[in-house]
């Protein structure tokens, strides 16, 4: 009984549907159900969880967003004397307009490649999160997030950096990420050990110059 409770929930769960506008979402990604995607970009092989609310967002290739997080997103405006929706454009919860000011345009978030947000992450607007970052569950980012840092927190903190610098500096310059489909399938034996991975990518790549 329990079992086909579990798998009726996981129907239910799937059977919502995302919504979807004015975005580009590359054919190896996934929007998972009951998840808001606006005005954004999704490059190959990424995906995002069920439940989220992504706006003005570009998003690099290879990411993994976990469910309920929130990126980007409009802010009121705390300059006006008042900051409801009644005075400026829009549909909003409230229908009622007494003006019909235009606010400032939301700031375009941008993720990097290779990274990991986990559930309940809340990432401002105009925040640039660097490749190969990690964001700690439950994390409120406010500020630019390093390239392979490991970010936790309200506000988000670095606690450290996935790598020490020499290897970060060799993954940024390699760009595993942008590789087309049949090297990346021959560096994947490598993946689970960063330095040989590396050794084996310049060892080749100098081979390739010799026969130049």
């Amino acid at each position: 009984m329990k079992k086909i409770i579990y798998i009726l929930s996981k129907i239910l769960k799937k059977s919502k549907i995302s919504s979807i506008k004015n975005s580009e979402i590359h054919k190896t990604s996934k929007i998972e159900a009951n998840s808001s995607f606006v005005n954004s970009f999704l490059n190959k092989y990424s995906f995002c969880g069920y439940n989220c609310d992504i706006s003005d967002c570009q998003i690099g290739s290879f990411v993994s967003i976990a469910n309920n997080v929130i990126i980007g997103g409009g802010v009121h405006p705390m300059e006006w004397v008042g900051m409801s929706p009644v005075f400026y454009n829009g549909r909003d919860s409230i229908k009622k307009k007494f003006s019909k000011f235009s606010r400032p345009n939301p700031l375009n978030t941008t993720i990097g490649s290779d990274v990991w947000i986990g559930n309940n992450v809340i990432i401002k607007q105009g925040v640039k999160i660097g490749d190969g970052a990690v964001i700690g569950m439950g994390s409120v980012i406010t500020k630019d997030v390093d390239d392979y840092s490991v970010v936790a927190g309200v506000p988000g903190k670095e606690i450290r950096k996935r790598f020490d610098n020499q290897i970060i500096e060799n993954l940024l310059r390699i760009k595993w990420w942008d590789f087309p489909e049949d090297k990346l399938e021959f560096y994947a034996t490598y993946i689970k050990k960063p330095k040989i991975f590396i050794k084996e990518y310049l060892k080749n790549e100098k081979k390739n110059l010799n026969r130049l």
